[in-house]
């Protein structure tokens, strides 16, 4: 590994792991957003909070946090498998920021200005299937079904006539399928899940990212009331 490479890596990971929601929550409306609805330091938490316009800087940040290490990777000349390792480095540092002691949130929207980044057309291509599942209030099942497509897609939408370019995204967007398995399999488990068997535990993390059938009972699992979220 390069010192180039490995300065890059270390800068998207410190970029990454920024914890945007937390911070504009603590700014905007003076809670610890870990106290507050379902603890997830995300953007559909600040939302819960009553905060739209407040969500919409996470959402520019977040998606900023993905695009940019790819981007300044592409502008120094790094190959693609190294853009790919840049946006990943982004995407942990949002997982597992070293800011809230390794604590963080899903990387949906880190990993779609990754996406965004190293294809246009299969970022916004995928974003719309994601909406698709916008009426029924599955983001996470749909976000799941986008990743697993990602892959695939990206013989057509990348660079069809540069294959090595097209194996080196391919198998760069399945380590970024990784990193979400990983991420809801490795939360600790709530207390609202003590009575749920592993098996079951498994299947509601990795198709729905909750610990329980229940998902309204899930989303305000902690206080409902921004005042008693004070940190």
């Amino acid at each position: 590994m390069t010192i180039q490479l490995a300065l890059l890596l270390v800068g998207a990971y410190l970029l990454g792991s920024v914890p945007t929601a937390f911070l504009v929550a603590k700014w905007r409306r003076g809670i610890d957003i870990r106290r507050f609805g379902s603890g997830n330091i995300g953007v559909s938490n600040v939302l819960a909070a009553g905060s739209r316009w407040t969500s919409l800087i996470v959402i520019a940040f977040d998606l900023l946090k993905g695009a940019i290490p790819v981007v300044v990777a592409r502008a120094i000349n790094m190959p693609v498998y190294q853009e790919v390792m840049a946006g990943m480095a982004a995407i942990c540092g949002h997982n597992w920021t070293i800011f809230l002691r390794f604590s963080g949130g899903r990387g949906v929207l880190t990993t779609l200005g990754v996406m965004l980044a190293l294809s246009p057309w299969l970022g916004l291509t995928l974003l719309l299937i994601n909406f698709a599942f916008a009426p029924f209030k599955q983001f996470a099942l749909g976000t799941l079904i986008v990743l697993v497509l990602m892959p695939v897609f990206s013989w057509f939408l990348a660079d069809p006539f540069r294959i090595q370019r097209s194996m080196d995204l391919t198998l760069g967007l399945v380590a970024v399928l990784l990193l979400l398995v990983v991420r809801r399999l490795t939360a600790p488990r709530s207390e609202l899940a003590k009575t749920v068997s592993t098996k079951e535990l498994i299947l509601y993390r990795l198709f729905f990212d909750r610990d329980i059938r229940d998902r309204k009972l899930w989303l305000s699992r902690r206080s409902s009331d921004p005042t008693k979220a004070q940190g």
